[in-house]
């Protein structure tokens, strides 16, 4: 196989890695041939790299210690160091870009400037602390992913209180079960929101929402819709720029940044908690070094207050880039509108899933023809594994230079283990190296790591925005058993991934759904990426699950696209792509038509609960039915005829 990326001289040499490599041989003596001779020492020297990234990015004078032991969990990063996320921020005040461009449905762009933002910022926390707001409070977003978001977090940060968040998409149900239970005290929302040329007003989901929270000491609402939530503080008083001077309150390392949330399928979500200095160091490295992102780039990705992403593209304000926020549909009013706004904000590393691109695929878009994409440079994809197909349509759509660079990580760390870097080529279909600093590898069910074949994805070393705790797991027992149970102290993610020859990664596909026919482990994206390439099938779901009788039933659910049946051709059809390009013991044992694949909210599809279905476990207890995009799909798999046991 043949990269369909490799970086010219100009890229080696202006990226920022590079310079970065640079300071470390200036610092240490050390020289680094390539990429992955960096990586190794970043992941045999964790004092080493991490102190260099503080120095690098300037983050203030160098601590006296980096690393106080490696355990983990419980691994101790930059013991009595302070500082505040919006330190970082505050530093970019005088560029002369703006901080935030708001996108909307209609078309319109709004730009906050650098200097808007931080007197917004400071007006809003002083509003905070006048409700009595203080370090280690909880403030609570229910928000579109809107720049009076951003305004609102970094506000909360600034005081040392504990910021987190989801979409309006959510119920009233559903962000109770996440925001709930961290009794806030101040809850910021919007009286609603636009998707897909509609509005979506959300009052009595507000007003639901708020007699769930009885600790409620203000509500702040923006007014979007001109709706009305009585007894509420109107956003723009309560953040309109005045005397109020910027004070950020200096705290610990690992003191908490924000909580973020588990999708909740498997009853109430997890809250995950990460400290101000390690989400800085990551969002520093993965932004600024794997991204290449600084002060004259435009980062845009589409992404919700309810996932991680959220919270990764606002780390370009980090590095003095203006980031784009838009609450809409990605396919609305036609299927290229993410590119047109990329266009008109002159984008330069823009985000996106593997699903919208198949949809353009679908949708015949023409991305570069039809729209001015001659500032972009990278093309990010995350969510779940891009095809070797879809990739190689970027690519022809967008020119060989437009770099697209798959990530794959979690909000286990609000970050990517692995992904692109502006020195390393893209292999179609695969992830181009670890990230720095990611002592990542794939292990055997014994613990003995293997190359070149599919195994488990660990992370053997600590990384600093690895959570501090989770919310309410007061001896860490849960934390534990999420990540260290299979191999003790060392972090097991949940992954199949495979690591190449050539240092990519690819990734299969999550290990606790795997399909496992006649002892052979395969990952489920493998099978997506050939069924959904066809262009009558609209989104596919596979389950492999083990039956009473010791039988093993793997069906295929399709839906199609408009217009299109499920004949005989059909069917035909997808077992000879998956026979051709995955392999003939991927072809499923039946394939059933299905009105439609449920998803978390945050769009991975639900495998696993669908799985314990089909082997007999109780509809209710399987899933949170609030924390899934349509419920209703549940019901209708919970009804699917199994096949019956051999006599």
């Amino acid at each position: 196989m043949q990269p369909q990326w490799v970086p010219d001289e100009r890229d080696v040499a202006t990226a920022r890695i590079t310079q970065f490599a640079r300071f470390v041989t200036e610092r240490t003596g050390l020289t680094f041939a390539d990429y992955h001779a960096l990586w190794q020492w970043s992941i045999e020297d964790l004092p080493g790299f991490w102190g260099a990234l503080w120095e690098y990015f300037e983050l203030g004078p160098a601590p006296e210690r980096v690393l106080a032991g490696t355990d983990m969990p419980g691994a101790q990063w930059f013991p009595g160091t302070r500082l505040n996320y919006v330190d970082q921020v505050a530093r970019h005040a005088n560029a002369t870009s703006p901080a935030i461009v708001s996108a909307a449905e209609d078309g319109s762009l709004t730009e906050l400037s650098w200097t808007e933002l931080l007197g917004r910022t400071a007006a809003f926390a002083q509003t905070l602390r006048a409700h009595g707001v203080v370090p280690g409070d909880r403030v609570i977003g229910y928000l579109p992913n809107i720049a009076e978001t951003v305004i609102a977090f970094l506000a909360t940060a600034s005081i040392g209180a504990v910021w987190s968040a989801c979409g309006q998409d959510y119920s009233a149900k559903a962000a109770l079960d996440r925001l709930g239970q961290l009794e806030p005290v101040v809850l910021v929302t919007a009286d609603g929101y636009r998707y897909g040329g509609k509005s979506h007003d959300k009052c009595e989901d507000i007003a639901t929402l708020r007699a769930g929270l009885p600790g409620l000491r203000a509500t702040v609402v923006v007014s979007r819709l001109g709706g009305t939530v009585p007894g509420a503080l109107d956003w723009e008083r309560a953040s309109a720029p005045g005397d109020a001077e910027l004070s950020i309150e200096p705290v610990e390392f690992d003191h908490p940044l924000w909580i973020l949330f588990s999708s909740g399928t498997t009853g109430l979500p997890k809250g995950i908690m990460h400290g101000h200095g390690g989400v800085v160091l990551e969002h520093l490295k993965a932004a600024g070094l794997q991204s290449d992102i600084g002060p004259d780039d435009v980062f845009f990705w589409y992404t919700s207050p309810s996932w991680m992403m959220w919270n990764f593209q606002v780390a370009g304000l980090l590095l003095g880039a203006t980031i784009v926020c838009y609450d809409g549909s990605p396919a609305y009013p036609a299927p290229d509108a993410l590119w047109d706004i990329a266009a008109r904000t002159r984008t330069t590393v823009l985000g996106t899933s593997p699903g919208y691109v198949l949809g353009c695929i679908k949708a015949d878009a023409h991305p570069a023809r039809e729209h001015d994409l001659s500032a972009l440079r990278t093309v990010g994809i995350t969510g779940s594994s891009l095809p070797e197909s879809s990739a190689l349509w970027l690519s022809e759509v967008l020119g060989e230079r437009v770099q697209v660079a798959s990530i794959s990580g979690g909000t286990d760390v609000v970050s990517a283990f692995m992904g692109g870097a502006p020195t390393v080529p893209v292999w179609p279909g695969e992830l181009s190296a670890p990230f720095l600093g990611v002592a990542l590898d794939a292990w055997d069910a014994s613990g003995t790591p293997v190359h070149e074949e599919v195994g488990e994805l660990v992370i053997t070393a600590p990384m600093p925005s690895m959570p501090i705790a989770f919310w309410r797991d007061a001896d860490g027992s849960r934390y534990r058993a999420a990540y260290f149970d299979m191999f003790p102290g060392v972090w097991r993610h949940g992954d199949w991934i495979t690591r190449t020859d050539h240092g990519s990664v690819v990734v299969h596909g999550r290990s606790d759904s795997t399909l496992n026919r006649h002892g052979i482990r395969m990952g489920s994206a493998d099978i997506y990426q050939a069924v959904e390439s066809l262009p009558e099938i609209a989104e596919a779901l596979v389950i492999g699950a083990e039956q009473p009788d010791g039988g093993y039933w793997m069906p295929l659910f399709v839906v199609l696209a408009p217009g299109v049946d499920l004949d005989a051709g059909l069917v035909d059809r997808i077992k000879s792509v998956i026979r051709t390009e995955v392999s003939p013991r991927h072809v499923p044992d039946e394939i059933i038509l299905a009105p439609g694949i449920p998803h978390t909210r945050t769009g991975k599809k639900l495998e696993v609960p669908i799985k314990k279905l089909f082997q007999g476990a109780d509809a209710a207890r399987v899933v949170e039915r609030s924390a899934v995009d349509d419920p209703a799909l549940l019901d209708w798999y919970a009804a699917v005829q199994l096949p019956k046991p051999a006599e």
